[in-house]
């Protein structure tokens, strides 16, 4: 048996689910633009768990979403994940939020799924997977422009989604992309694949994990008057 808790806070969207050999067994998330994780992560825990009817201390493994994404949010998430390792002596797994975000789709066999995230300016995190949720290239941060994703774009049809696929169609319309631009990253496809590496023992390094921030982190200063 493998009850896992999985944490997703690497986007606007803080999600908590609890798994049970990779079924949701309850779940609890809010999206909202405020990035309020830091007040509802550990109240959507305490939630998830007293609903399930499981103690913490059932718990097998902690799962974190690794990024990228927000730094912010990436550290909340994952310095909760690692205090409930450490003090539950348990194991930690990560996956990669792109990864769990292309889950969401179910796609024709030949179809490339392409999750983007929203970054800077005209800038996005994205990874191509095929259908079955194979990578195919690797993640990147890279400024959308008339070239981008047309090796993918005219071979294949193209799935973009996450908050990064308004850009993308504003830049690239085409008859071969669809969008799913409301979509974000939730803890609930994260069950399946946590399981999957619970059973190969895939796990972290507790005590030195660190989230993927892809790009370093920038500080802004204000302007004097």
């Amino acid at each position: 048996m493998a009850l896992i808790l999985n944490l997703e806070t690497a986007t606007t969207n803080c999600s908590v689910c609890l798994s049970l050999n990779g079924e949701m067994v309850s779940i609890k998330e809010n999206n909202t633009p405020s990035y309020s994780h830091a007040e509802q992560l550990h109240v959507f825990i305490k939630e998830s768990m007293d609903e399930s009817g499981y103690e913490m201390s059932d718990l097998d493994a902690v799962a974190v979403s690794m990024g990228p994404g927000s730094y912010t949010g990436l550290r909340i998430g994952v310095s909760a994940a690692k205090g409930l390792c450490f003090a539950l002596d348990i194991p930690l797994i990560s996956i990669a939020t792109l990864k769990s975000l292309a889950g969401q789709l179910d796609v024709s066999k030949g179809d490339c799924i392409v999750p983007v995230l929203d970054a800077r300016r005209m800038e996005v995190y994205s990874v191509v997977f095929d259908a079955d949720l194979n990578q195919i290239r690797d993640t990147q941060a890279e400024i959308v422009d008339l070239e981008s994703f047309q090796d993918y774009l005219s071979k294949s049809k193209i799935h973009f989604i996450g908050s990064g696929a308004e850009k993308i169609k504003q830049t690239l319309p085409n008859v071969n992309a669809e969008f799913y631009m409301d979509a974000v990253p939730s803890a609930k496809e994260m069950a399946k694949l946590t399981y999957e590496k619970y059973k190969k023992f895939e796990f972290e390094d507790v005590a030195y994990f660190e989230p993927y921030y892809l790009k370093d982190f920038l500080t802004t200063s204000t302007k004097k008057q």
